[in-house]
């Protein structure tokens, strides 16, 4: 009995110590081999690297953020103008397809359908006799953001960790062998560019240059200059014209740098031989260790903001890839941890103040020729990039899609003006790094005029977060150009009377009624849209005291805009008249916008258009292309259905391939749309969040959409409007057991509970009446839905809430037990 109580002991430790030390990693025990979507990806937002871990060859696939085709260029078409009022005759008359026509013609661009982002090449590292090996494994520790693979071979343990630092602007890789003088290896450049040079310098740099791909007559304009430099720890260094070979060292560290000559959108006057030298001279000279140390310290400064913990399971000991085949029908709540922590994790990587916004792609791109260009999709995926920004505590990292917003006020100027004939800007569905505007890849996907309003409420949600009023003030110029688009833009809908944005449609979607054609006027989502850019404009100004008469004008549009519709299916209505296909599962279910990321559709305010929303995502089915299961996550959160929010994760966390018809998740956790869009990720990380903490609709609410799975837990820093952060939360049996609240701006505290809560002191808590004071959750009243006298929709039956008043003051901490 003794002696299985001593081996017991040991297969407990043994596991514990496994899955904690395994908790924030993602590992493997066999290499990628020459698939990419098995390489672990490595970035500091400016520098991106894939790492395969492959033994005998290794590859480390190399990105930087300005490396894109072409150069500064438009493409508005000139054309649209004359042909607008045609075409908006057409659509008012019934006949979609030939608007559709004409608008091929006259709208869509016909220059540039937007640049590529493009890889740099890959440094392959060879070690000759290391076929033969054992013990082998990989890993991404996304807890310090250092990639790691290890091998043994003849009695000899490899090491290999990698890095781009988040310090200095290079990639760190560091070489060990447990026997003096083992490692030895060669390494070289190779690039998919057909203009590229490599060489060794008389220094021994192992060096790239080249220049990127002319696209769709657009001329490249990027050069970029790529320079590798050794550190041994004795052994010898050797040169071949276009390598570097590595004998019989102790250890090597191998650093990375890389730039172009861009500067910005308009600029490319830069030099990028000498970034690539001044960036490697500043690290060159550190030790490995410090460098690391350095890292470590900065990437942790965002990563350790949140902490989430749902209940670990012995299956959190097995290999990620294992994990991933297993999810769907194991109990692992660890892994969905994992896998919102990696959401964080990517962010991080790809997107930091100065550098480009995370694309398509995040940062990682292998192909000279990407899916969708691997630039910006506008009408739903570089928004769903930034939804985790503000909410799990990364507000910094929302600064380059901001910034992007902000550049595309300004281009999206001329093509207002020489499209639409209307002041303010605007932008289409799709955008690149020289921030075009126009219509591209046909009408029924372009000719979309949202793309720039969408964009811009993220600016007034960093505020609403944050409550910076010069941030509000400095951005006021751009939600107001947004707002005055639309205000020149809207036209009268013969029939109905009310203001509507025709052309539009709803994203890549099509009603048969329509015969296949996208096109309409006042579609559900270009109508929210439009409520929503005027509204954010109308609190800024008011906010800043600003255009009143500008106030009054936008408030009387409002009010005539097209409410939404309930049809006879008790469905959400995508478009103004009641054509839905109850069967229609396509992926863009674009007309809930209004239940998220907006919060126009709300269980307590407009009951029956929540209860219809839910209608529309079950009509509309579950599984769907990556990204489309991502925002379905936050939608189930949003009808506080936890259950099925997690049945959505499960989808979503399920290789590539099983789903039938759908996407899935890869063996390194990328989003699979298919192919990889990153996406699906941030979409996932959101939606878990949103299904523990939502602060959209006049109220902080707490455990909206706990899954049953996941019946004690607990989360730290999650960040609502309003500046107040989540501390500490912690539930036992689907009951909030203890609260922290911090206040960074002070104000009124509402709080929608699922049970009642005292202050650790004792002290009870106010029940909440009428409207929030604070004022960074007014929330605007929706008007009133039109409801199909076919219909027979009623509204939810919701989980009862607690709903309290707290007065904070700013830079206080407020402490909340079970009661």
């Amino acid at each position: 009995m003794k002696n299985f109580f001593l081996i017991y002991l040991v297969l407990v430790f043994s596991l514990g110590y496994s899955q904690e030390n395994n908790r924030l990693k993602l590992w493997y025990n066999q290499p990628s081999g020459k698939t990419w979507e098995n390489a672990l990806p490595i970035g500091n937002g400016f520098l991106g690297a894939m790492v395969y871990g492959n033994v005998e060859n290794e590859i480390i696939q190399l990105n930087e953020n300005t490396v894109w085709s072409g150069g500064p260029n438009r493409n508005d078409n000139p054309n649209a103008l004359a042909a607008l009022p045609e075409i908006r005759k057409m659509i008012f008359d019934g006949k979609h397809k030939d608007a559709e026509k004409l608008a091929n013609q006259a709208f869509i661009s016909k220059k540039s359908q937007g640049q590529m982002f493009q890889p740099v090449g890959n440094l392959n590292l060879s070690f000759e006799g290391h076929e033969k090996y054992s013990n082998y494994r990989r890993e991404l520790n996304i807890e310090n953001a250092i990639s790691k693979t290890s091998y043994e071979v003849d009695g000899v343990t490899y090491m290999r960790e990698a890095f781009v630092s988040f310090s200095e602007r290079v990639i760190v890789i560091h070489l060990t062998a447990n026997k003096k003088g083992s490692l030895s290896f060669t390494a070289n450049y190779t690039s998919p560019h057909k203009i590229k040079n490599f060489s060794v310098s008389n220094s021994k740099d192992l060096e790239i240059t080249g220049i990127t791909s002319d696209h769709e007559g657009v001329k490249s304009l990027i050069n970029f200059k790529g320079i590798t430099r050794i550190k041994l720890d004795n052994g010898k260094l050797e040169q071949t014209d276009n390598s570097l070979i590595v004998k019989n060292a102790n250890a090597a560290t191998i650093f990375i740098s890389i730039a172009t000559n861009f500067n910005n959108y308009n600029d490319v006057s830069g030099n990028e031989a000498k970034r690539a030298a001044d960036y490697m001279n500043a690290a060159y000279g550190k030790s490995y260790e410090t460098l690391k140390k350095k890292h470590i310290a900065a990437y942790q400064k965002y990563f350790n903001r949140v902490k989430l913990d749902l209940g670990t399971t012995p299956a959190a000991d097995l290999p990620t890839d294992e994990r991933l085949k297993n999810f769907r029908n194991t109990n692992d709540p660890q892994f969905v941890a994992l896998y919102y922590q990696y959401g964080r994790y990517l962010l991080i990587s790809s997107s930091q103040p100065g550098g480009q916004p995370a694309n398509l792609q995040g940062i990682w791109n292998n192909s000279l020729t990407p899916a969708w260009d691997s630039k910006y999709t506008i009408n739903i995926n570089a928004e769903m990039n930034y939804w985790p920004a503000e909410k799990t505590n990364l507000s910094e990292l929302h600064q380059p899609f901001l910034e992007m917003v902000k550049d595309l006020a300004v281009t999206g100027q001329e093509t207002a003006k020489t499209m639409y004939g209307t002041r303010g800007w605007m932008a289409h569905h799709n955008t690149d790094i020289w921030r075009a505007t126009g219509a591209v890849d046909g009408a029924f996907w372009g000719l979309w005029t949202a793309g720039g309003g969408w964009a811009s409420q993220h600016l007034w949600e960093h505020y609403l977060y944050k409550g910076d009023k010069e941030f509000l003030a400095s951005i006021y110029p751009v939600l107001k150009g947004a707002a005055l688009f639309y205000v020149d833009f809207l036209v009268e809908h013969p029939k109905y009377k009310w203001m509507v944005v025709n052309p539009g449609n709803s994203p890549e979607n099509a009603p048969q009624a329509h015969n296949g054609s996208s096109l309409d006027a006042g579609t559900t989502m270009d109508n929210q849209i439009v409520y929503d850019v005027f509204s954010t404009t109308i609190r800024a100004a008011q906010i800043l005291k600003e255009d009143a008469i500008l106030i009054d004008t936008l408030q009387q549009l409002r009010s005539r805009l097209a409410p939404m519709h309930v049809g006879k299916h008790n469905q959400l209505q995508e478009w103004l008249d009641d054509i839905d296909d109850p069967k229609d599962n396509h992926r863009h279910v674009s007309h809930l916008y209004g239940l998220f990321p907006s919060n126009q559709i709300s269980a307590y305010k407009t009951p029956e258009l929540f209860a219809a929303s839910k209608n529309t995502l079950l009509q509309r089915g579950d599984v769907s292309t990556g990204w489309s299961m991502g925002w379905k996550i936050n939608w189930w959160a949003k009808l506080q259905d936890g259950n099925h929010a997690f049945s959505l994760i499960k989808n979503q966390l399920t290789p590539l391939g099983v789903n039938s018809g759908g996407g899935g998740t890869y063996n390194n956790l990328f989003d699979a749309h298919p192919p990889f869009q990153i996406d699906g990720n941030f979409g996932c990380t959101s939606g878990i969040t949103e299904m523990l903490v939502q602060s959209s609709d006049g109220a902080i609410h707490l455990l909206p959409a706990l899954a049953d799975v996941w019946p004690d837990g607990s989360v730290e820093g999650i960040r609502a409007r309003g500046g107040f952060e989540i501390v500490e939360m912690k539930w036992k049996n689907y009951k909030l057991t203890k609260l922290v609240v911090k206040s960074t701006l002070g104000g009124n505290l509402r709080l929608r509970l699922p049970n009642n809560l005292k202050q650790k002191s004792g002290a009870e808590l106010a029940m909440a009446n009428g409207e929030n004071p604070n004022p960074f959750y007014f929330v605007d009243e929706t008007a009133q839905a039109i409801i199909s006298e076919k219909s027979n929709i009623k509204p939810l039956e919701l989980k009862p809430i607690i709903l309290v008043d707290i007065e904070t003051k700013k830079g206080n901490v407020y402490t909340f037990v079970s009661k």
